[in-house]
């Protein structure tokens, strides 16, 4: 018998070879004739194809890098400390009724500005215009008898020097005026009591501020000091922000604020987009909460604009501290690796090189650099990555070359998310 599986296998090895001679003249076919671009002058000998360009997954271009450059420059930068703040209306007002009766008149318009001493609304005054007139009633009646009563004494006083009545008499004539003198005080208490309840008939604001929603109508009834208060007034000019920072970022607060300085906090809104107001701190807590490890402080803004309003949430920068004449570098430029912080350099006008550096604040543009950097020199913002010590660059855009001064450098820079005109170029440590 013939083994079949002896003959099949040789036929097996044959087709075998033949699939890979193919797959070897296809591959050929692709190296020779793939497409490339212009060639370059400086391509190295062995690794292009007819066209003198490197093919793509054999090592790339090795021409100079295209790179965009900016210059480290001198300058001023404000130090900022960041914090999420609530504003706080210096005053809290629940207007509430001294008096019991039926409310007849509401003056004031919901969320209307009021001053103190306006007309905010009246209770009933006819019971209270009777009890005056009572009161004064009675006092008359003890007044007369008190002017009854002096006369008495008078003649008494004559008559007992005349030897024709006794003592006694006359001490009881003169008892008589000092308890009438008595009454009529009271009375006059009771008068002054009653013209002051009639006075609590027209409500009036206590302080300047801003009228919230009222909460009671014409018609009914309120009792003296009732629970439900008839508005809410809050104090809006100025106003104030309560803020916390960690004990760690005290230090610098602390001392400008104990030598007298005035340090100017900016309001802005939830997004940290727009400036909203500004003021300056105006005090601090007087222990750092345990739990959190923060202190607590409080700024003052004028609010002339009406742009802050109670309890609203917003984002507070503190100026800390401003450094003169530091060594400022675009953020962008900043590299971080396994040996630490550094820059790409330019290294004359083809090369870069690795610059290790010692960094400070940020304000998310720019960069205080400690060590590293001198004023002038020009380093790397984009094209960072295809970039290593020593590889060829070319400058396609230098903001060198325009002539400004370190100040107008940092001016007109774009301002970052959150910064306009002068804004632009704060540093800000996050407090929260």
């Amino acid at each position: 018998m013939v083994d079949h599986s002896m003959q099949s296998s040789p036929r097996n090895s044959r087709r075998w070879l033949f699939g890979l001679l193919v797959l070897l003249v296809i591959a050929g076919l692709c190296w020779k004739f793939w497409p490339t671009g212009a060639p370059h002058p400086e391509a190295p000998a062995g690794r292009t194809g007819k066209t003198g360009m490197a093919r793509p997954g054999f090592g790339g271009s090795t021409g100079p890098v295209p790179v965009r450059v900016a210059p480290a420059v001198l300058g001023e930068f404000p130090v900022y400390y960041k914090a999420l703040g609530t504003v706080t209306a210096l005053n809290t007002i629940n207007v509430r009724s001294r008096v019991g009766g039926e409310l007849v008149k509401i003056a004031f318009e919901e969320g209307q500005m009021v001053k103190a001493g306006d007309l905010l609304a009246e209770i009933d005054p006819r019971s209270y215009q009777n009890a005056l007139l009572q009161a004064q009633g009675t006092l008359m009646q003890n007044q007369a008898q008190l002017k009854n009563a002096q006369v008495d004494v008078e003649r008494y006083r004559g008559l007992y020097a005349q030897d024709s009545i006794a003592k006694q008499t006359l001490d009881t004539a003169e008892a008589l005026v000092l308890q009438y003198q008595g009454t009529v005080k009271t009375n006059q208490g009771a008068v002054d009591d009653a013209k002051l309840n009639l006075e609590f008939t027209k409500i009036r604001a206590p302080i300047t501020g801003r009228v919230g929603l009222r909460q009671l109508d014409v018609g009914n009834l309120v009792a003296a000091n009732d629970t439900t208060a008839l508005a809410v007034i809050t104090q809006t000019q100025p106003i104030s922000v309560a803020f916390t920072l960690p004990e760690n970022s005290l230090e610098t607060v602390l001392a400008r604020y104990h030598a007298g300085n005035k340090l100017p906090v900016e309001a802005w809104d939830r997004g940290d987009a727009k400036r909203q107001a500004t003021g300056v701190l105006q005090s601090l807590d007087n222990q750092i909460d345990v739990t959190t490890g923060t202190l607590k402080f409080k700024a003052r803004f004028d609010n002339k604009d009406q742009a802050l309003f109670p309890n609203q949430f917003v984002n507070v920068h503190l100026l800390a501290d401003t450094l003169h004449n530091v060594v400022l570098a675009p953020s962008a430029a900043i590299q971080f690796g396994n040996a630490g912080t550094f820059v790409y350099k330019l290294d004359g006008d083809k090369k870069v090189k690795v610059q290790p550096l010692v960094v400070g604040d940020s304000d998310g543009d720019n960069t205080v650099i400690k060590q590293g950097l001198v004023a002038g020199d020009r380093v790397v913002l984009e094209g960072t990555d295809r970039l290593k010590d020593g590889s060829e660059v070319e400058v396609v855009n230098d903001s060198s070359q325009v002539p400004t001064t370190p100040t107008e450098h940092l001016q007109g820079k774009p301002a970052a998310k959150g910064e306009t005109g002068a804004d632009a170029g704060k540093a800000q440590k996050v407090g929260s």
